[in-house]
């Protein structure tokens, strides 16, 4: 169902976007740009130099107090020791079945507190979970979604640019995360990244959010930064083999079938969904998310099927054209789990079928794998 124009939500930034050309479009409730001058330029500006994104649907879930460590502890299936202060860890929040209630990062920003960034569609959701699981717990969490919006700027010569807005970003280390004040007010600048290239993430609240990105827009003229949108994020994450929850994975699967078995610490001790992962460890799993490339002409999209010597295996969850590989590239759930790299598949699309071959993800390396 569609939700009217009125009733959209709107980013600090929607204003910003439209000023700069912004093609606006309805993203899980969210007025948000999906271009602005092109995707596959945006794509390349990113991949070469800089680009500046508006992330604001994202969501910000702070947890604070004593028990605060042995909250996330069990409720991820990472183990939360990696995330010292000044440190964050990529993780999956885990159910009872070990599927993904989300996929998040969950930043130390002192000793029993933390910011944890939660995806769009899911900040309410991830709200009420570890709440749930926060019982007879000594800890507050609380949903600061509404209060922030969120900026990336993304590419190998965003640090440069860094060099005069935030000199202290450029020692944080990847999942780093330092608070700053920035036009006054108390930000988060984090060294994350959704593109597979370098850049910082600036988290701050609605007040300055358009001044960030004014300057940041000044700051990297040199470098002929561009405002990005979706489009350039999903093409960009895709080839950097990130997962888009939601698409990707979801309540009904687990880290080890979404082919992302190094999040988990089993060896951490008990959290939830703890005893599926162990014994898909042990069994194996019956289907995986894995890569495919097209070898020849052709642009798959979500949802096309995919074919091993006749049988259908599987269908994509994700899939483009690559504009740095200049090929189709997707990752699907085929139910031969095993599948090495560079065997023959087929891609149906539009009721044609288009040979292709299974690829190791990620797709692309950037500066970010650096």
């Amino acid at each position: 169902m569609n939700i009217t124009a009125d009733k959209l939500k709107r980013t600090a930034l929607n204003e910003t976007c439209r000023k700069y050309g912004g093609k606006m479009v309805d993203f899980h409730g969210w007025e948000l740009p999906i271009q602005f001058e092109g995707i596959i330029k945006e794509h390349n500006a990113v991949r070469t130099s800089a680009g500046i994104f508006d992330v604001s649907h994202m969501g910000q879930v702070f947890v604070s107090g004593p028990d605060s460590f042995r909250l996330l502890q069990r409720t991820n299936a990472n183990d939360l020791r990696k995330a010292v202060p000044g440190k964050g860890v990529y993780s999956h929040l885990t159910n009872e079945k070990a599927g993904l209630v989300d996929d998040i990062i969950a930043f130390c920003l002192s000793i029993n507190r933390y910011l944890v960034i939660v995806n769009a569609t899911t900040s309410t959701k991830d709200y009420n979970w570890l709440k749930s699981q926060a019982r007879k717990m000594n800890v507050t969490v609380e949903n600061k979604s509404d209060a922030y919006s969120m900026a990336a700027i993304q590419g190998p010569n965003v640090p440069e640019m860094f060099k005069t807005f935030a000199p202290e970003a450029l020692e944080l280390p990847r999942f780093g995360i330092v608070e700053k004040k920035l036009f006054g007010q108390d930000c988060f600048v984090s060294r994350t990244g959704y593109t597979g290239e370098d850049g910082f993430e600036i988290t701050a609240p609605h007040a300055v959010i358009t001044q960030v990105w004014e300057q940041m827009m000044e700051i990297g003229r040199p470098f002929n930064i561009i405002p990005c949108g979706l489009g350039a994020r999903d093409t960009l994450r895709l080839e950097a083999g990130y997962l888009l929850y939601g698409q990707d994975v979801d309540d009904d699967h687990t880290t080890y079938e979404s082919n992302y078995g190094w999040v988990v610490c089993l060896d951490k001790g008990e959290f939830i969904g703890r005893a599926v992962l162990e014994r898909q460890k042990a069994e194996g799993v019956s289907r995986k998310l894995t890569g495919v490339a097209l070898t020849e002409g052709g642009v798959p999209r979500n949802g096309c099927k995919v074919f091993k010597d006749g049988k259908e295996i599987g269908e994509l969850s994700s899939a483009t054209y690559s504009p740095t590989l200049k090929k189709g590239i997707g990752v699907g759930y085929l139910n031969i789990p095993n599948l090495k790299s560079g065997e023959p598949l087929e891609v149906e699309i539009h009721g044609r079928r288009v040979k292709a071959q299974v690829q190791r993800t990620p797709f692309h390396k950037g500066t970010a794998f650096k």
